[in-house]
């Protein structure tokens, strides 16, 4: 009963249960639909309702070796190797945010919701870029690069004197003023490395030139002289490192409130920008106002933590 009166007022629902458990609870999305046809229904799972793998549990780590992302993570002298961030769960949020913005769009024009889904698994199929498209169109299976790119060269990791950085040449205009600025003009004029093609042809030897020249020079200005030339360059931080960036403290990516200390949402918005107030809400914090809001008198309110349905703050009043 809290909960339909909460859907009578609601604009989304979001539920990351296994497919099926919504509906044993005669909260399944034709259901739902049919008493609330405004409502705006998210599922986020696995692997989706039906199919072959329908209704199975889904995990980032396992995601990413059954999609095919392990196999091109990773050198081959490690092996196939997990990206060391929950990437899977975390763009599967987007992928829903991005289907519920686009269902309610659609219900300003038809004035009906609809049932919309995000699943890891086709999130995680999705994010194989470039790699399913050469697949696709040349049959070749992708292959474990380290930090290089299969379309383009020079990109990839490098040695510095102090540590490493990383070079993002994607054109040959980009090619020639790395080689100036590393005062290596004779590199750009090599008739095996003047277009992409070629550099690709002759990786080995293209490293070889690009580390010797790189051994010994220091890493932030190299890559701060390359960036204002408009060549993708940039140090191989560590996470302290990046989070004490100038331009990191500038975009103030720290936040710190009462209780609370993280990294703010990278959503700025000009008009009505977010800050946290503090610590996220204990377990039924809010408890008491939201039921009042839903129009329960205090006798109910009680009887609603007596059965169980709407459970009193643990770390507050009854």
């Amino acid at each position: 009963a809290v909960l339909e009166r909460l859907l009578a007022r609601a604009d989304v629902l979001v539920e990351n249960n296994l497919p099926g458990t919504m509906a044993r609870w005669g909260l399944g999305a034709a259901e739902v639909l049919e008493r609330h046809p405004r409502l705006i229904d998210c599922s986020i799972s696995g692997f989706g309702a039906d199919g072959p793998s329908g209704g199975l549990p889904g995990y980032d780590a396992v995601l990413q070796a059954l999609c095919g992302l392990m196999s091109v993570n990773g050198h081959p002298a490690t092996g196939a190797t997990r990206v060391g961030i929950p990437l899977v769960d975390h763009l599967a949020g987007y992928v829903a945010l991005s289907a519920i913005l686009l269902a309610l769009q659609v219900r300003e024009r038809s004035g009906r919701g609809q049932h919309v889904e995000a699943t890891l698994f086709d999130t995680a199929l999705s994010l194989l870029v470039p790699h399913a498209a050469n697949w696709l169109h040349s049959g070749a299976t992708p292959q474990l690069l380290g930090s290089a790119h299969p379309n383009i060269a020079p990109y990839d990791k490098f040695a510095v004197a102090d540590g490493e950085i990383f070079l993002g040449v994607v054109n040959d205009g980009q090619f020639r003023r790395f080689c100036s600025q590393i005062d290596q003009p004779e590199l750009a004029q090599d008739p095996r490395f003047l277009t992409n093609r070629l550099r690709l042809q002759h990786l080995p030897a293209l490293r070889e030139a690009i580390e010797a020249a790189l051994h010994d020079r220091a890493g932030e200005p190299l890559c701060e002289a390359l960036m204002r030339r408009g060549v993708p360059a940039a140090v191989v931080n560590s996470v302290p490192a990046a989070l004490q960036l100038a331009h990191a403290q500038h975009r103030q990516s720290r936040v710190e409130a009462p209780g609370y200390v993280g990294l703010r949402s990278p959503m700025r918005l000009q008009g009505t920008p977010g800050q946290p107030g503090g610590a996220p809400p204990r377990f039924a914090q809010d408890r008491q106002a939201v039921l009042e809001w839903l129009g329960y008198d205090d006798s109910e309110v009680t009887e609603l933590a007596r059965t169980g349905a709407a459970p009193a703050d643990r770390d507050g009043p009854a």
